[in-house]
């Protein structure tokens, strides 16, 4: 019982030796050991790495998953150690609309066809965006993580304990300056020595701790280029998409397109959109097939030609068409310029060129 309150009394003595030396420095009324320059610039360095990193993890999420109330949810299931539910994200959403009203609007048809087309390839992105937010979160930001929430803390400890160490020793200073009896001054240096060496142990521990920065740098650069990888290996799979995309909607009724630049027009100055180079056989049967209308359109006369999609006529003035079958075509004086006469058999009516292939 007595040791006990004896060491009770000798922690009490030594933390109120820590305040009065931590006060008087604070005041300029006590000298303080200062750290030495290398073991200063490896402090200055490592709260760099952990400024920077705590940055760079926080804006990578914002980068992954844009929604913050997501982001709060995901952090809870973690800490929880539980599953996060899985959800669609924005991309298959988005893919999945459009592949429903596809299906509403009727797959034989160019635009619910395309709609079909078109959501397919959204969900396809949607995946490769699932892939890369995961393999960014298993190789980049668990590593950052840890490191803050391991490393790090093991440091702030061990500069916490140095900190310690370094009042212990300036107040031992202190106390053999105020040493005036033999014996007291005896007493102080011995308290002297030993905290001067617990102080050179903590310090070399320290040291030691933040030269693991550099190896902390090296592996942050390696996940860096997991991460450089797995967003280009993303970008690469969503280009790769959107050209298949492209080359697919290539032979599409043009009317659409020529009704979006209109519009453009319209609205105000026309905005110029990069269009992706398609191959060079299609393009050449498209000029054949255009420079085959005008000329048909210049002179009298019938055409074979093929249908490429399903169209309803809007009119009685009209013909259903069925995609791949062949009728006869030609023009008529005055006729719009989109629009040809076709027959089948007996029934004859408007068609527009666009849904049309003409036959050698």
């Amino acid at each position: 019982m007595d040791f006990n309150v004896k060491r009770l009394a000798a922690d009490a003595g030594t933390l109120f030796s820590r305040a009065v030396q931590f006060t008087e420095e604070k005041f300029g009324q006590a000298e303080k050991t200062e750290l030495d320059a290398h073991l200063e610039n490896l402090l200055t360095r490592a709260e760099c790495t952990k400024h920077w990193t705590e940055k760079i993890l926080k804006q990578t999420e914002v980068l992954l998953q844009p929604n913050p109330n997501v982001r709060i949810e995901e952090f809870f299931y973690e800490k929880l150690d539980k599953k996060a539910p899985t959800r669609m994200n924005n991309h298959e959403l988005l893919g999945q609309s459009m592949i429903d009203s596809g299906t509403e609007f009727g797959p034989g048809t160019a635009y619910g066809n395309a709609l079909i087309k078109c959501g397919e390839t959204e969900k396809q992105i949607g995946g490769a965006e699932r892939e890369f937010i995961q393999s960014s979160a298993i190789n980049f930001l668990t590593p950052f993580r840890n490191f803050l929430e391991g490393d790090f803390k093991t440091i702030l400890k061990e500069r916490k304990l140095l900190q310690t160490k370094r009042l212990d020793l300036d107040a031992a200073k202190t106390k053999l300056k105020k040493a005036k009896m033999a014996d007291a001054r005896a007493l102080a240096e011995q308290d002297l020595k030993m905290t001067q060496s617990e102080f050179d142990r903590q310090a070399e521990i320290t040291r030691l701790l933040l030269e693991g920065i550099s190896s902390t740098h090296a592996h942050h650069l390696r996940c860096l280029n997991d991460f450089v990888e797995a967003q280009m290996t993303y970008y690469a799979q969503c280009y790769q998409y959107m050209v298949d995309l492209q080359k697919q909607l290539g032979n599409f009724p043009s009317a659409f397109s020529s009704n979006n630049n209109q519009s453009t027009a319209s609205g105000g100055a026309s905005v110029s959109v990069p269009i992706l180079p398609l191959s060079a056989p299609l393009a050449s049967t498209t000029g054949n097939a255009s420079s085959g209308f005008t000329e048909l359109q210049n002179f009298s006369g019938s055409r074979k030609a093929r249908v490429l999609y399903d169209y309803d006529a809007a009119g009685s003035n009209e013909l259903s068409l069925l995609a791949d079958e062949v009728i006869m075509v030609s023009s008529v004086p005055g006729m719009d310029s989109d629009w040809l006469m076709g027959e089948r058999g007996n029934q004859k009516g408007k068609v527009p060129i666009t849904y049309l292939e003409l036959l050698n």
